[in-house]
């Protein structure tokens, strides 16, 4: 649904631009075969609509005006690069889809998708994978580089080098827009999966800003790794990710309260989890088991430990010790400070807060958690349980002072004054 004008027109512009942003680039992209040309066009057309709709009025469908606007103006690019006739031919019905849909495609293993295409493209191998990532980030994700910094826990002006670079990259070797065949495909699944999850995160915790989630992230993720399933149905961890992903996705209603605070796990009502979704998130992840041929995963392994999460009725009933061991199985395949923080929560509900926070502690010297701001919320979390409730007043201050959303700094901050003076 296009998202109402909440604040005239120039905070329509805003909304609107946010969450079309990938759909325009990629479509424009489909017309100039060049993402960073592409995201001009796409800033050129935010440009148009600040400057007449608050004379015009907004439209009815903003984010189709932006969308055709953008591809008017790839058109008269290409038209003046090439001459037109032979530019037609090259583009074909790319021409035609300033007026008109696309046509299916000839090739039944091809996904007429432009979104999918970003992807893949924005995923070649010519980039490293921290590029790979940043960019699609950026592109698919709409995300800014401070954003996509701390998704990354890494300097901001690192995530703005990575993204220019790769952008003049992908023009130099005049990279196409396409969802490639055969091992091609296969080399850079991986990246994709890891661009997917990333967006989806950002979608079901926002790093910044006032809002705690941000939806339309999570159903583009969502929507992208359930064609990709079907793209790739041999693959167990394209599987593994749709199922993480449906699981997640199924608490999404709970996750927030009324005025759009956010709702810890242990507090959510679980009769408003999305049981079709769980249902899906079972069915992808016994797709995956049945064609895994070699070591678990990380995306299944991860979706089993949604998967008991999600079977739990009641939050008294999660297997934390199969969680646990889980955890332990995931941190030996992708061994990641983040993977251990997560597993010494599980440690915590399976065994106490006294043996897990001597795994947390250790995790204090990593220097890339240390602006991380679920290090010190955890460790609040488990001194808070151990009665040491000055020490957890402290953790939960420092949370708050780290966390980049609104909405979690102001439930961290109330956790600290909830430790009393």
């Amino acid at each position: 649904m296009t998202p109402q004008p909440t604040a005239g027109p120039d905070g329509a512009v805003e909304t609107v631009f946010r969450m079309e942003f990938p759909r325009v680039v990629a479509a424009v992209a489909r017309i100039v075969r060049d993402v960073g040309i592409a995201e001009e066009l796409a800033q050129d057309a935010l440009v148009a609509a600040l400057e007449q709709w608050p004379r015009d009025g907004v439209p009815d469908n903003p984010g189709a005006w932006l969308t055709a606007t953008a591809r008017h103006r790839a058109v008269d690019l290409v038209r003046r690069r090439e001459t037109y006739a032979r530019k037609l031919a090259e583009i074909g019905r790319d021409a035609d889809l300033v007026t008109a849909p696309p046509e299916p495609p000839a090739d039944p293993d091809d996904i007429d998708d432009d979104l999918l295409r970003l992807v893949f493209t924005a995923c070649h191998p010519a980039l490293s994978a921290e590029a790979r990532t940043a960019l699609t980030l950026r592109l698919l994700g709409g995300l800014t580089t401070a954003e996509i910094a701390r998704a990354f826990l890494v300097p901001e002006a690192t995530v703005a080098q990575r993204i220019v670079r790769a952008k003049r990259t992908l023009a130099r070797k005049n990279v196409a827009f396409e969802v490639p065949y055969g091992p091609d495909r296969e080399d850079r699944l991986g990246s994709v999966l890891d661009v997917i999850y990333l967006i989806f995160n950002e979608g079901y915790a926002a790093t910044a800003g006032d809002d705690w989630l941000r939806p339309a992230l999570c159903e583009d993720a969502l929507r992208l790794a359930r064609v990709l399933a079907g793209l790739m149905p041999k693959e167990p961890e394209v599987h593994g990710l749709t199922a993480l992903l449906e699981f997640q996705a199924s608490r999404t209603a709970a996750r927030t309260g009324p005025d759009g605070e956010p709702v810890l796990l242990a507090d959510q009502n679980r009769a408003r989890w999305n049981r079709m979704l769980i249902a899906r998130g079972v069915a992808a992840l016994a797709r995956a088991d049945a064609v895994a041929s070699g070591p678990t995963g990380p995306y299944v392994l991860q979706a089993a430990i949604a998967a008991c999460h999600a079977h739990a009725y009641r939050y008294e009933e999660t297997d934390w010790h199969r969680i646990a061991a889980l955890y332990a199985l995931l941190a030996a395949r992708t061994p990641s400070p983040v993977v251990e923080l997560n597993r010494a929560v599980a440690v915590s509900m399976a065994e106490g807060p006294e043996a897990a926070l001597p795994l947390v502690d250790a995790l204090t010297e990593v220097p890339a958690l240390r602006d991380y701001h679920l290090l010190p919320s955890v460790r609040g979390d488990l001194l808070s349980r151990l009665g040491r409730a000055a020490e957890a007043r402290q953790e939960f201050t420092r949370a708050a002072e780290l966390a980049g959303n609104a909405r979690e700094r102001e439930m961290l901050r109330r956790r600290a004054e909830g430790m009393g003076g």
